[in-house]
């Protein structure tokens, strides 16, 4: 029997078939360890969200937290710091963009950064946004808010850069009160 004389579906197209599915099958199970290996650990995962009890933190003190391999700074400020804050014109800022996930293209006013109306509370990523140092708090630096020793940015009572070679503010992740007393960050 010649080539020609074979019917449709011949002995020949079945190995044709079977070998492009072959080829299918183990190309995809090439490829899957490479794109499965991009997906988030388990332990990135469990820290997509968490909760922060605030209750204990006083007013005028700061509680750091980590969330996502990085510190995050929780504050509750005090009258004075929120006053100074306030009376800072967004126009003198260097950064004049809120840096808020909660409130996404917002100018860096002092009402755009905190977490609450009366402004009292005060959420953070702990890292300079020049080389990303950790800065020290409590009202440090020449603004009275957070400092950065290894090359001297001056955050100011609000976590916006006023002074040095940090190009943008501290940047505030997505948070909520779940109540009075919980913070949940993610």
């Amino acid at each position: 029997m010649s080539h020609a004389d074979e019917p449709a579906g011949s002995r020949r197209d079945f190995l044709y078939y079977a070998t492009a599915g072959a080829g299918v099958v183990a190309t995809g199970a090439a490829v899957w360890p490479l794109i499965n290996q991009m997906n988030p650990s388990a332990d990135v995962e469990a820290m997509a969200s968490i909760y922060v009890d605030v209750s204990a933190v006083a007013v005028g003190t700061q509680l750091t937290v980590k969330y996502m391999g990085k510190p995050v700074f929780i504050r509750r400020r005090s009258t004075k710091e929120i006053e100074s804050a306030r009376a800072t014109a967004v126009a003198d800022l260097p950064d004049q963009s809120a840096e808020n996930l909660n409130k996404p293209n917002t100018d860096a006013s002092d009402v755009n950064r905190t977490m609450d109306e009366a402004g009292e509370w005060l959420l953070m990523i702990g890292v300079c946004t020049h080389l990303g140092c950790v800065p020290i708090g409590n009202e440090a630096g020449d603004f009275g808010g957070w400092f950065c020793p290894c090359h001297g940015s001056h955050y100011d009572s609000a976590g916006r850069i006023r002074k040095g070679p940090a190009p943008r503010n501290l940047p505030i992740p997505l948070a909520v009160f779940e109540n009075a007393s919980t913070i949940k960050l993610g």
